[in-house]
């Protein structure tokens, strides 16, 4: 009998204001003077993961770093992986290359500063890496990531490659950046979401249960999970102006997801992305 396979837990740290589907009735100008919940929420999850003896990598903006170092510094000093989400939740394939390599190389320099680790990581805000901007990736690795996690290979009115790889990929190219894509289950010619987020929260929890059984035993592979703090959070002022498909997709379930995180934290393997994706003997150099 095979040994368990051990999966990676992610959390996308932001703060409820800056999520994607927002943009259009929160300005950024406006971001300062909201009232922030994005570092209690993130140590009610470093609470839900020390409960459960789990570490996970914590993709952070540098935005957040920048006005809140204590709770970077408690997601390292707990052993948590550190990595970056960019500045201020730009998406990538809004960005000129030179504006994307002024973003990751910031925030990486930023993030460094306040942890005190090396960054290894990076995911794009909202999974904006595809087919378009694949010219990323060559600036990622020229600014010093091991490997991305931007790629999400569904359809969606977002994001999405769903032509992209399921699993583990080096889309420049032998010698290139590493893409960890967001867990899908393959079925009937199509790729279903596994990996967390919106669809944790929408969708009934044994449907994720049995999707990250499927690719665990069927494939023999670890699935990528993510999160964000916000989403323990139900108790967060509603955003007003927002058509109903945003409502639903934001606030639903808020109440259960922390619940329902401690069930898939205690039913599954997990571990920090590194960990998991990465040879030790990389991981060793960049502490070094």
């Amino acid at each position: 009998m095979s040994a368990p396979v051990t999966n990676a837990m992610t959390c996308d740290v932001e703060d409820y204001f800056q999520v994607q589907a927002f943009f259009a009735h929160i300005d950024r100008a406006d971001w300062p003077s909201r009232a922030p919940r994005v570092e209690q929420n993130t140590d009610r999850v470093l609470k839900l993961f020390a409960d459960a003896g789990v570490k996970a990598t914590f993709f952070t903006l540098g935005w957040v770093a920048e006005r809140h170092p204590a709770v970077v510094r408690r997601i390292v000093g707990q052993g948590h992986e550190l990595a970056s989400h960019g500045m201020a939740h730009y998406r990538a394939d809004a960005q000129t290359p030179d504006e994307f390599r002024a973003d990751v190389s910031r925030t990486k320099a930023l993030l460094e500063d306040v942890g005190g680790v090396p960054v290894l990581g990076y995911r794009a805000a909202s999974f904006s890496i595809g087919a378009r901007n694949l010219w990323a990736f060559d600036v990622l690795a020229e600014c010093g990531y091991a490997y991305s996690s931007s790629v999400y290979p569904v359809r969606h009115d977002i994001y999405g490659m769903p032509e992209a790889p399921r699993a583990p990929f080096r889309p420049r190219g032998p010698g290139g950046i590493l893409e960890v894509p967001i867990s899908t289950v393959s079925l009937f010619g199509r790729n279903l979401p596994c990996g967390g987020g919106g669809y944790f929260r929408l969708l009934p929890y044994g449907y994720s249960r049995w999707a990250i059984d499927r690719v665990n035993r069927r494939e023999h592979r670890p699935t990528v999970f993510y999160f964000h703090p916000w989403e323990v959070d139900p108790g967060q002022p509603v955003t007003a102006g927002i058509g109903l498909k945003t409502r639903v997709r934001h606030y639903t379930n808020l109440g259960r997801m922390a619940d329902r995180l401690a069930r898939v934290l205690g039913e599954f393997r997990w571990d920090r992305m590194d960990r998991v994706f990465l040879q030790p003997a990389l991981i060793a150099r960049a502490a070094a």
